[in-house]
């Protein structure tokens, strides 16, 4: 029986590992040429040619060309509604954003803006790629309503929950700018992230007033 249960395991296991190499191999080959020719001059023909792919591979793995780019959109949408659902015992929706936002700055996380200058150029050149973000900054700001409505017991359409949600979202993407804003100005890494976290804290500060004891874990 133990036999039986486990060998069809291993085929599938390595299934998904050739898929991932596939799918980081033609996301590394499209952020080359992205940055090389810009996002809306490089093609997906170029993109399979170079992974040495077929065309409908590229669109398996990645539907619409902004995805090439923008590969971390779940990371990116699910991070604010995941450090709320794993705040600390005690620790309210604000103090667990304002930990999370301090870590991702000392750690310098993509995720949360730190692309590099040359990748953040391409964004903010590209109307297509700035357009996403602001979607999936919107995505962002859905999911972290759902996380609150469940942690306070609430429909999502509460208005407690729209206003707390809005305002965390907001000064996460107002940090996410201004992140892209010094990386373009080719202000170094290091420097950011203490301007950043410094920023970061302000902003923090003026939730307090309204969001400091709101969804209590």
């Amino acid at each position: 029986m133990a036999t039986d249960i486990t060998s069809p395991a291993q085929p599938v296991g390595l299934r998904e590992t050739k898929k991932q190499e596939t799918r980081q191999l033609i996301s590394d080959h499209a952020t080359r040429l992205f940055l090389a020719q810009g996002f809306e001059r490089t093609t997906i023909s170029e993109i399979a040619d170079a992974a040495r792919v077929a065309k409908k591979t590229v669109t398996n793995y990645f539907p619409r060309k902004e995805d090439l780019a923008l590969d971390h959109q779940d990371a990116f949408v699910d991070a604010l509604a995941h450090q709320v659902t794993t705040r600390r015992p005690g620790e309210s929706a604000l103090a667990a954003l304002r930990r999370g936002f301090a870590d991702a700055a000392a750690a310098a996380d993509p995720v949360s803006g730190f692309s590099g200058v040359d990748f953040a150029r391409m964004v903010a050149d590209s109307p297509a790629l700035s357009s996403c973000l602001r979607g999936l900054h919107d995505r962002r700001e859905r999911a972290l309503a759902n996380a609150l409505a469940a942690a306070v017991g609430s429909p999502e359409s509460d208005i407690t929950v729209q206003t707390a949600a809005g305002l965390l979202s907001s000064v996460h993407r107002i940090l996410f700018q201004r992140i892209q804003d010094l990386t373009l100005a080719e202000v170094p890494a290091q420097e950011i992230a203490e301007t950043i976290t410094t920023e970061g804290a302000t902003a923090f500060d003026m939730l307090e007033p309204a969001l400091a004891r709101y969804a209590i874990a």
